[in-house]
């Protein structure tokens, strides 16, 4: 798989517990992650935040009062990709942890997912486009080194 041109913006918040999550995500690691997923070239920000940057984001743009994992707006997918993708490091930690993976590993799904996103991908209109988004997720950790996050 050719890999695309990528100009990254990676930003971290006011966001607890700052060395570990940026331990986790260095600039090379996030870079490889994203372009693994892109089939274009693009130009991403990636936004490290706090609970309540990430709930008052996903309140705003889909009127939920949560703070969740990872959420993608994306201005373009053609012909270069312009998104921007916000990880709420205390939901991707805690979730992590729940699930018994390393914080990296699930940084790398997320980013994969919001990625995909940021292309067009949409595992919320079928049962079909799920599995076929799921599926692709996992050939990509897979290629970056990492478990299938599912199972």
């Amino acid at each position: 798989m050719a890999l695309q041109k990528l100009q990254l913006s990676l930003q971290f918040g006011d966001i607890p517990h700052a060395a570990r999550h940026r331990a986790a995500l260095p600039r090379h690691f996030v870079t490889r992650c994203i372009r693994h997923a892109l089939t274009d070239d693009a130009e991403i920000t990636v936004r490290i935040v706090s609970a309540a940057e990430g709930r008052a984001l996903n309140h705003s743009y889909r009127r939920k009062d949560y703070a969740t994992n990872v959420l993608t707006f994306d201005y373009a997918q053609a012909p270069v990709v312009i998104a921007d993708v916000v990880l709420c490091a205390p939901v991707v930690a805690a979730e992590a942890k729940q699930q018994g993976k390393t914080l990296q590993a699930h940084y790398a799904h997320l980013l994969i997912h919001g990625i995909l996103h940021a292309q067009g991908w949409d595992h919320e209109t079928s049962l079909r486009d799920a599995r076929e988004m799921e599926a692709y997720e996992v050939d990509i950790l897979a290629e970056l080194g990492f478990k299938n996050p599912y199972i």
